[in-house]
């Protein structure tokens, strides 16, 4: 272990013992979000990227040293195992040069080395290529009759055979190609006789690129062209390599048999080893592209996660459509169902009257503050309709725009039916954009995270992989937020640190039979929640108006006495925390960490993070976030023009630009080269949920295209 901490220190340039103390932690089973928030004293305060980092490292490191056992293993048992190669194996800092080094002694079906191996010609190719001089008596003593060597060609045949495999397996040489193909090599792709219909991959029917100018989105719409068979891909090298493969091998022209050993090094480059080298760096690339897609996905579902809740307001929700209406739901402030109906003002109905009388008795009735829209199907139709409404009504509410990505998954899905088992799979629909505004992450977290669209090419990645990270952001993000431990379901409380599936639904199972919560403590009380879950998940959950005042903040229960601490040295209760909000952040200016932690051998970094939460008590990051654009009226893109500057909200972020909801019936697109410098990644610039204010510089009706460009100020992300 020491020797894996070592190298993760050093290829992550961190310090030793943050790496070490890290990985005693991970591997005590704590969890990143727990150790990024309440270990940070212990770890140098490495935060959750770098502890993420340190984990994949680590079970990188397990992987590797898994697999060199097992190789080492089976070499041993064939009897080929030398010092060298022991040392060798041992030595591979990766599972590539593991795998090379194995190679050879796969099992696999009989080759065209093998047989002649069998005949005896392994000594005439290691004559071939080593010697200076050449010996025609040697090699006629390898015509055999009895192994069907009945001429000197046969035996040179066979020798080279095996010195082509012997080429394709040699570790320098599959290196070599394997960089020269991914650094220099170029990516072609040619049309196939099969239809594309809709002219998708139109931009590769013809298309070369180097391969290391490349980009995520290029890659996985290559080879998912390919899958299609609309496409067929080659990977080649714009100039010969194989002079300088030889001569890794010491192959060269002054050696008797040189002629020999360049048709083996031909043979084995087309039959044997560009195929191999090329289906590597082919999985190469994809699983880099796949990589930057799930980062993609990641970065975007956390900052939907992340949109600020609009609170306790009663919301009409509706879920557009078109042959079958606009599905209506109306929820309270609580989240109940208050009320649910249909209604089809859009095509091909078109029952405004009726449509209107129900939705202006449903607002007036229940006094609906917020319409909630879905943004599939009718969408656009649905919100010139609402618009109108309130428009010709003057009705006091707004509407705004919601993804409805994953409302269809979730109103089929196990937790939705038990939500509302009485009701059907659209009004569920419906039910899930109405609390998306209320609550996002409390209704979001219902939802399998891969169901949610908010990525690029989500499809075409390794969906293990996906889930893997998707679910890990997921887990970062409700931990960042924290739960009410006294309302938050268990579909938020299984994300929190230290907690699972059962732990959750046996903590709303405790609530449900005793009542409320009244201190943190409580929560050792519920089945199967021993001292270690606790330790993780006390600090996540807060309790408002409990017996202990510190519940209600994100202070750790094992850093009380420090907190009461300093709230004594200013001269404030606990109980104050709350009701004197406004105070508090300057009484606790006044206090020095730094000396404060040494006169009471206190840890400075403790003390310093405790000030900070006893600053911010309650604190919901969401909070200090933007709100959503809420709007009463709706344009056309016949109403936009060249040069028009407008304020949206951004819906997705992908490698090459931004889409940004403005309002009309199309996102436009602001493309990474728009964004008012000189942008490599628009994450870096934009955030989903957004709000930026855009020039209009292109509409194309025709197409359904909207070209936006950034304006000066909103191009600073919110993360």
């Amino acid at each position: 272990m020491n020797e894996i901490i070592l190298d993760i220190a050093n290829s992550l340039a961190l310090p030793r013992w943050k790496v070490e103390n890290a990985v005693e932690l991970l591997e005590e089973g704590k969890t990143i979000p727990f150790i990024a928030r309440y270990r940070k004293e212990k770890t140098g305060e490495l935060n959750e990227i770098q502890l993420r980092e340190i984990s994949d490292a680590l079970e990188y490191a397990k992987k590797l040293s898994s697999r060199k056992d097992e190789v080492l293993r089976i070499i041993e048992e064939k009897g080929k195992l030398t010092d060298e190669l022991e040392a060798s194996i041992k030595g591979a800092k990766n599972l590539q040069l593991v795998e090379d080094l194995y190679l050879p002694f796969k099992s696999k079906k009989k080759t065209r080395a093998d047989k002649a191996r069998e005949k005896g010609l392994q000594p005439l190719a290691d004559f071939l290529k080593s010697s200076r001089i050449k010996d025609e008596v040697f090699v006629f003593t390898f015509i055999n009759a009895e192994q069907e060597i009945l001429k000197l060609e046969d035996a040179l045949e066979g020798a080279r055979d095996i010195l082509a495999e012997e080429f394709s397996q040699e570790v320098a040489v599959r290196e070599k190609l394997r960089s020269l193909l991914k650094e220099k090599g170029i990516i072609k792709s040619s049309r196939t006789e099969k239809e594309d219909e809709r002219e998708v991959y139109r931009d590769y029917y013809d298309f070369s690129q180097p391969i290391s100018r490349l980009v995520a989105h290029q890659i996985l719409a290559l080879f998912r062209g390919e899958r299609e068979e609309i496409i067929s891909l080659k990977l080649e090298l714009p100039y010969d390599i194989l002079p300088t493969l030889r001569d890794l091998l010491g192959w060269r022209d002054y050696l008797a048999y040189y002629e020999e050993l360049i048709e083996a090094s031909v043979d084995s480059f087309s039959r044997l080893l560009m195929p191999s080298i090329e289906r590597e760096v082919r999985n190469l690339i994809r699983e880099e592209a796949e990589s930057r897609a799930i980062h993609v996905f990641a970065r975007n579902l956390r900052d939907l996660f992340l949109q600020p809740p609009l609170g306790e307001k009663v919301v009409m929700g509706v879920d557009p459509g078109y042959r079958t209406g606009c599905k209506l739901a109306v929820i309270g402030k609580d989240g109940s169902l208050l009320y649910h109906d249909v209604i089809f003002p859009t095509p091909p109905k078109n029952d405004y009257v009726g449509s209107s009388m129900k939705v202006v008795q449903a607002i007036n009735t229940l006094n609906v503050e917020l319409i909630s829209i879905g943004n599939g199907t009718g969408s656009r139709e649905t919100e010139l309709f609402v618009s109108r409404l309130i428009r010709e009504h003057n009705l006091p509410v707004k509407y705004m725009i919601v993804t409805e990505s994953g409302a269809s998954v979730y109103s089929a899905s196990k937790v939705a039916i038990e939500e509302f088992p009485d009701e059907d799979v659209t009004t569920r629909g419906a039910i899930s954009i109405a609390r998306r505004v209320q609550d996002p992450l409390a209704e979001y977290v219902k939802i399998s995270p891969e169901a949610i669209g908010v990525g690029m090419y989500q499809h075409d990645v390794n969906q293990s992989e996906l889930k893997r990270t998707l679910d890990r952001e997921v887990e970062s993000v409700v931990n960042l937020v924290g739960v009410n431990l006294n309302t938050a379901s268990e579909h938020l409380l299984k994300y929190i640190s230290g907690l699972n599936s059962r732990a959750a639904l046996n903590i709303v199972k405790h609530r449900a039979e005793n009542g409320a919560f009244r201190n943190r403590k409580e929560l050792l009380k519920v089945s199967g929640l021993g001292p270690k879950a606790f330790e993780q998940a006390a600090g996540f959950c807060r309790i408002i108006n409990g017996s202990e005042a510190l519940d209600g903040t994100s202070v750790h229960p094992e850093s009380y006495e420090i907190a009461r601490f300093i709230l004594e040295s200013v001269e404030l209760l606990p109980e104050e925390l709350f009701d004197r909000k406004d105070e508090i952040t300057e009484l606790l200016d006044q206090i020095d960490p730094e000396a404060l932690a040494r006169e009471n051998s206190f840890n400075q970094i403790t003390v310093r993070e405790v000030i900070g939460m006893l600053k911010k008590p309650g604190l919901d990051p969401r909070g200090e976030l933007e709100k959503p654009i809420l709007r009463t009226d709706v344009l056309s893109m016949e109403d936009l023009s060249k040069g028009m500057e407008l304020e949206g909200t951004v819906r997705n972020v992908v490698d090459f630009g931004a889409f940004v909801d403005i309002g009309v019936k199309q996102d436009g697109l602001i493309h990474k080269s728009k964004m008012g410098r000189r942008v490599r990644d628009p994450l870096e610039v934009l955030s989903v949920g957004q709000i930026v204010k855009v020039r209009v510089l292109e509409v194309d009706t025709k197409r359904m295209r909207i070209g936006l460009e950034l304006l000066s100020g909103s191009n600073e992300s919110r993360s």
